[in-house]
């Protein structure tokens, strides 16, 4: 299908490997740029490596039956690869550039000088780093307004979102047409503010760090922390958010947790935000109270409860982890 918008992706590592083959998948043509000077024979041997890898990406989606007969070759063909001496003119016409250096200021500096002198006015220039804030790169790029941070996930051909993050500068149409593309995509853009570690990894960090900590502690072994997390922990927030959890079980049960965890294990650890404490005193404990982290008034909460336990009982049979009556005849999850 015809695509109105050309995606540059510069760097030729696992990131920009996978979010060429995303959006090429979704019928975007897409040049990958390798803006490091290399020995002659180099650059076809990089595009080799990465082609091969993303051949066998695609090929594991035709072979589970997710990706047509002829995608392979299809998907393929919709990505090209540009070395430093043909770098300007693959950039020259993109309207979408995906930035995929390596994760220093002393890479992105020359990189975002060399874009902005060969990117079109109105190209929309986005980051993809997960370290450094969208405030300190756009003080690295001409017309501020058209750059933004894009947080993939790996493997950026598989996980949905993308997490936006503007600067000050960022333009309000910029967002909208980023998520426009992304959408159109087929993936799952949310917008937050320039701050360190985004949502996913400031979460995934703690979380990372606490089960570790198990670990260390001697609490449980590396296997059963993480079963706990596979068919526990993982599985009710793949249907609820954490916030929304919060709601459907009621703000007082982590209110008291936190106190207790603070208490036995580690105070400032384990301390309740502000907001935690605030909602018990405004009365918003979730779903019983009509409010919480979400408003509940005029929600058919009956028919809410089921379309959750639905997709939760969908999962469980999709994980084959369903509770079987009469025995359990399903498979250990190893």
């Amino acid at each position: 299908m015809a695509s109105e918008h050309r995606v540059a992706v510069l760097g030729a590592g696992r990131m920009g490997r996978g979010i060429a083959l995303s959006l090429s998948y979704a019928g975007h043509p897409v040049v990958v740029v390798d803006l490091k000077p290399r020995e002659a024979a180099a650059p076809r041997g990089l595009e080799a490596e990465m082609r091969a890898e993303i051949e066998r990406d695609l090929t594991f989606l035709s072979d589970v039956g997710v990706l047509e007969d002829g995608g392979v070759e299809a998907v393929q063909a919709s990505i090209r690869f540009a070395d430093a001496a043909g770098a300007a003119d693959a950039v020259a016409d993109a309207t979408i550039v995906f930035e995929c250096v390596p994760e220093t200021i002393e890479a992105k500096r020359p990189c975002y000088e060399w874009v902005s002198r060969h990117a079109s006015a109105d190209c929309i220039v986005a980051s993809t780093t997960s370290t450094i804030d969208a405030q300190t790169l756009a003080a690295l790029v001409t017309r501020p307004e058209r750059f933004l941070n894009a947080h993939w996930l790996n493997p950026a051909h598989l996980i949905p979102l993308v997490e936006l993050s503007p600067s000050v500068a960022t333009s309000s149409d910029t967002i909208h047409r980023m998520k426009q593309f992304l959408s159109a995509c087929g993936k799952v853009p949310i917008v937050c503010a320039s701050s360190p570690g985004y949502i996913v990894p400031r979460i995934q960090a703690l979380a990372m760090n606490e089960a570790a900590r198990l670990v260390e502690e001697g609490v449980a072994s590396a296997e059963d922390v993480d079963m706990a997390v596979r068919v526990g922990f993982g599985l009710r927030f793949a249907v609820l958010g954490l916030l929304e959890f919060i709601d459907w079980g009621g703000c007082d049960i982590l209110y008291h947790a936190s106190f207790f965890l603070s208490a036995k294990v580690d105070a400032a650890r384990f301390a309740a935000p502000k907001l935690i404490s605030d909602h018990m005193e405004q009365g918003r404990r979730g779903l019983r109270d009509g409010a919480g982290f979400y408003e509940y008034e005029g929600v058919d909460l009956g028919e809410y409860r089921r379309k959750r336990m639905h997709d939760f009982i969908h999962l469980l049979q999709a994980r084959q982890l369903m509770p079987v009556r009469g025995g359990n005849t399903r498979p250990d999850h190893q």
